[in-house]
């Protein structure tokens, strides 16, 4: 009954950057962690970011120094601040959250469209 809707994908140009938010229905302390999940055609989904319910995050070494996750508890909101984006970021992007520290996929959103391009 845990529903995740995910907002904020578009078009952008290299070396621009999007905010994709992540609004779950329920209270998002009842996960032990929350993440974006993106995938390519063709390619095998990849872990892009987590973040744990006490705050702590873990990044893809893809993404490292230029996503930012994080998360508004009032809000039951995550964020996914993608900054010096690159043709090699455009893929689906999904909102997941569930029991895993490290791999959370129990609940998922239906995902954004997140395209970069010139």
């Amino acid at each position: 009954q845990v529903q995740l809707v995910e907002s904020g994908g578009g078009l952008v140009q290299p070396g621009g950057s999007l905010r994709l938010s992540c609004a779950a229905s329920g209270n998002i302390f009842d996960f032990n962690a929350m993440a974006w999940y993106r995938q390519a055609p063709g390619k095998q989904r990849e872990l892009a970011a987590t973040i744990t319910r006490g705050g702590n995050t873990d990044y893809a070494d893809s993404v490292k120094g230029r996503f930012t996750i994080s998360k508004d508890n009032a809000k039951n909101t995550v964020y996914l601040q993608m900054n010096s984006l690159k043709p090699e970021d455009t893929a689906v992007y999904r909102c997941a959250a569930g029991s895993s520290f490290f791999t959370p996929r129990d609940y998922w959103g239906q995902g954004t469209q997140v395209t970069v391009s010139s």
